[in-house]
């Protein structure tokens, strides 16, 4: 799925930011970020193993929140000055398309005929 791939590559980015010397001994924020960035995948990954639709749309929503606190997160770094303003502005780039995408599958998900496997007539 597009957005687990692109969740899992926020979730890389975060490791990378979280791995610089100054940012890395800044425990809480680095275990905060750390988690909410792996919840964002993580959340996409357990829907997509759900029996339906609701359950899916459910996850994904947790995904979005969490994927709001990774942003929220950004700042409170980039205010410690543990990232500059283009790195900022490209990983908040980056999560609002996820945020995008994850909005835009729910309504899709809302709209399916299908509501799960688990609902097919054979």
């Amino acid at each position: 799925m597009e957005i687990w791939q692109l969740a899992r590559i926020q979730c890389a980015d975060v490791f990378k930011l979280i791995s610089k010397p100054d940012f890395s001994k800044d425990w809480g924020l680095v275990n905060q970020i750390n988690r909410s960035s792996g919840s964002v995948m993580d959340n996409i990954a357990e829907g997509f193993g759900r029996t339906g639709n609701q359950e899916f749309i459910n996850f994904l929503l947790i995904s979005n929140g969490s994927n709001a606190e990774v942003q929220s997160q950004l700042y409170r770094a980039f205010d410690r000055k543990y990232l500059n303003e283009d790195e900022l502005k490209d990983l908040i780039e980056k999560s609002e398309i996820i945020h995008r995408k994850i909005m835009a599958f729910i309504k899709y998900l809302k709209q399916s005929g299908i509501k799960g496997y688990r609902y097919k007539k054979d």
